[in-house]
């Protein structure tokens, strides 16, 4: 792995949190992801699974945890099993974990390998009376494939009928989505290697550059800061190109006066930022296109504000939708009898703003949480308003990470990266040392 070997304490404290929750006499599985074929003999690169990752640190194919605390032998309650490895792997792929490296990384001692996994898993079945099962239930998942989990579940119910199924999922939605501090400084690092991607755009950025030299620019960052590079597939996205919300070609021509819309963010042991700035091409607004910019970033701080502990999803939603809505009569894309005669299930400022204004954030760039329950301090969240104009050509997306705090205002973990339209302004157009 590129990033430095995370403290073991989070991963101990993380199998804590997890195994207090379950029921007596209650056994739960984790698998690693598969490695996923492209044909003939290519493959995706590697991802964990988020959940084996979250609760073992261990970041490794073919790797199983297995969580029993009412085992009655204390070497049953924590076992991970891996893939053994040998010269052959050795030469051709690099060395894989040996037991002593996965006990370091994780804190578990009773470390397997893979081949044992039946042999011992029969034994701990006649003691656990239910399992749990660890399925996807977040609210966007859309899962096609049949992953490495899913198989285990089928040949599990299979092999043992008579134990009671619950879900590991319900726990997991609300563990991860309040975070340790160790997780929050993780998200920090890679909010801060964003910034060092966004900074260098700012001085490449001029008329005649494409969409993918700028996305060469931040891979170039993020990687030489240690990432695997984007969180999640890149946005960038000039003139009326950010009038597409999920616009990934990235494949034209940045053209003088128009704005960048750049949804981009690093990762950092595993661990997701999300961003979101509207530049200029020209290095300089037009005066429209500060006005509705400003109006964004006014949005999205009286938004932040209200990231505080006891905030329900549903009325947050609904008190941005009414300052957007004030935003947009200012700018004269609504008057008050499109507010009128709106129809309430799609209010009349979502022409204009159409998608929602946060998330959590964490493993995952949409990560766990359950939105009928109110906000808690350590939750992290994106913030990220937007006014889409196409019959203007442009569109203005902000984004910043916030951590809930127990008390006062959310902590802006993208405090450092330009969002002011003037610095914007003023980095673009200082030349850079020779």
């Amino acid at each position: 792995m590129k990033y430095d070997q995370i403290s073991n304490r989070l991963f101990i404290e993380n199998r804590k949190k997890f195994t207090s929750q379950m029921k007596a006499k209650g056994i739960a599985v984790f698998n690693s992801n598969d490695i996923y074929p492209i044909s003939a003999d290519s493959t995706i690169p590697f991802q964990q699974h988020r959940d084996i990752f979250y609760l073992s640190g261990i970041d490794q194919e073919e790797s199983i945890l297995v969580l029993f605390p009412d085992a009655p032998y204390e070497h049953l309650r924590e076992i991970l099993f891996l893939t053994e490895t040998n010269d052959h792997i050795a030469v051709w792929h690099g060395e894989k974990l040996t037991k002593e490296r996965a006990f370091k990384i994780s804190g578990i001692k009773n470390v397997h390998w893979l081949q044992d996994f039946e042999k011992v898993l029969n034994e701990l079945m006649t003691y656990a009376e239910t399992m749990y099962i660890n399925t996807n239930e977040h609210y966007r998942a859309t899962v096609e494939t049949e992953t490495r989990e899913a198989r285990f579940v089928k040949w599990w119910k299979e092999k043992y009928p008579a134990h009671t199924v619950a879900k590991s999922n319900p726990i997991l939605q609300r563990l991860r989505s309040v975070k340790e501090q160790e997780e929050i400084d993780l998200i920090q690092h890679a909010c801060n290697i964003t910034q060092k991607g966004f900074r260098r755009v700012l001085s490449f950025v001029k008329p005649g550059v494409t969409e993918y030299e700028i996305e060469a620019e931040l891979i170039y960052e993020f990687v030489r800061n240690r990432s695997k590079g984007f969180a999640y597939t890149p946005i960038i996205a000039s003139g009326n190109n950010a009038n597409v919300l999920h616009y990934i070609q990235n494949n034209q021509q940045c053209k003088a006066g128009d704005l960048i819309l750049l949804d981009v963010a690093a990762e950092y042991a595993n661990y997701s930022s999300d961003m979101s700035r509207t530049i200029p091409v020209s290095g300089r607004y037009s005066e429209r296109q500060k006005q509705v910019y400003n109006a964004v970033l006014r949005v999205k701080n009286e938004a932040t504000k209200m990231l505080v502990p006891g905030t329900l999803w549903k009325d947050y939603h609904l008190e941005v939708g009414k300052i957007m809505t004030s935003e947009l009569i200012g700018l004269g894309l609504l008057d008050q009898a499109d507010v009128k005669n709106e129809n309430k299930d799609w209010p009349a400022y979502k022409k204009y703003f159409m998608h929602g204004t946060s998330h959590h954030l964490g493993l995952d760039t949409h990560d766990y949480g359950l939105l009928h329950e109110p906000m808690q301090a350590n939750m992290v969240f994106t913030v990220e308003p937007g006014i889409y104009i196409p019959q203007e050509g442009f569109g203005i997306r902000l984004e910043d990470n916030v951590v809930v705090q127990s008390s006062g205002e959310p902590f802006n973990l993208m405090r450092n990266i330009p969002i002011e339209a003037e610095e914007i302004e003023s980095l673009m157009n200082t030349p850079m040392p020779a």
